[in-house]
């Protein structure tokens, strides 16, 4: 049976192409679902196009895999037999003039409700304080909720991935706490902006004290152990704040991170501006936030009232 190079490929996309940890991970277990389909069905090299129909015929009537799940894997086997192909012509690609469309439904975001909002912000005892003496070398550390809270507010006005938020190191942050330097998809550096006055002071006391325990390369945001936070760590404590408020369905940080851009947009700041702010590629993908914006359009209508301007 075919065995396909999976690590080859993972690598290659993670040197050449700057692919985030989590796609890589995606990739491998596509390469390797694609094998398990050839072992079962005796399935020998060459691949051929009815080969890849019937993978695709396998994902959606037989283990029933959702749209965005077959697209991802077809397009993940396509880049590979297109590399393959590319260092070896004499092994064409299965998917030369073939063309599959996998329709897939376009689910609105769902941003926290402004309410849910203002009752997470209330959730703790008070903003960080500054270290009590120059250096911060004797500062009482911040709780987890505060940290916690810290960067939800973060999530709120940046619109930052969680996990683009958890690298952020104090080399990253202006000393004033008004910027952001952000590491993004594919390697992609942007800028994000803390408006926020109070918030600004509040980084900036975090800020000092992380300077002074690790200096400029140290993580920002550290775990209760001493060690960088990760995402993982960060959800499960949205999970057990989301079950002390009674908050269904629980928060995530990428609920937080459509939020972020619907509130933005209910604004009125211009859509190209939260494209930048978010780190899109295309302008497509934060279209979908002008749609769930109903509060803007409630209060619009509101100021409007045609109804009384026909008395």
């Amino acid at each position: 049976m075919p065995r396909l190079d999976h690590r080859a490929f993972v690598n290659a996309c993670r040197d050449e192409r700057c692919v985030g940890h989590h796609t890589l991970r995606a990739y491998a277990q596509d390469l390797r679902t694609f094998d398990r389909f050839t072992d079962l069905h005796q399935i020998t090299e060459p691949i051929s196009r009815n080969d890849i129909l019937g993978y695709l015929q396998h994902l959606r009537d037989e283990i029933e895999a959702k749209p965005a799940t077959i697209e991802r894997r077809l397009s993940t086997l396509k880049s590979y037999f297109a590399r393959r192909e590319d260092r070896n012509g004499a092994l064409p690609s299965p998917f030369a003039d073939l063309h599959i469309s996998v329709r897939i439904p376009r689910r609105l975001p769902r941003p926290i409700d402004r309410d849910t909002l203002r009752a997470v912000l209330q959730a703790g005892d008070g903003p960080i304080a500054p270290p009590s003496k120059p250096g911060g070398h004797d500062a009482t550390p911040a709780s987890e909720i505060a940290v916690t809270l810290l960067i939800i507010k973060l999530l709120i006005v940046t619109g930052l991935r969680i996990s683009e938020l958890t690298n952020v190191k104090v080399r990253d942050v202006s000393p004033d706490g008004g910027q952001i330097l952000v590491n993004g998809k594919g390697g992609k550096e942007r800028i994000v902006f803390v408006p926020n006055h109070k918030l600004q002071e509040e980084l900036r006391h975090v800020l000092e004290a992380r300077y002074a325990q690790g200096g400029s390369s140290a993580p920002l945001f550290l775990n209760t152990e001493g060690r960088r936070l990760r995402s993982a760590t960060f959800r499960k404590r949205l999970r057990a704040l989301s079950r002390r408020l009674e908050i269904e369905p629980h928060l995530t940080p990428h609920r937080f991170r459509h939020s972020a851009a619907t509130l933005l947009i209910e604004e009125g700041i211009d859509i190209r501006m939260v494209q930048a702010l978010l780190g899109h590629a295309s302008l497509r993908t934060t279209e979908i936030y002008v749609r769930v914006s109903n509060h803007a359009l409630r209060r619009a209508l509101e100021r409007v009232d045609v109804l009384s301007e026909l008395r």
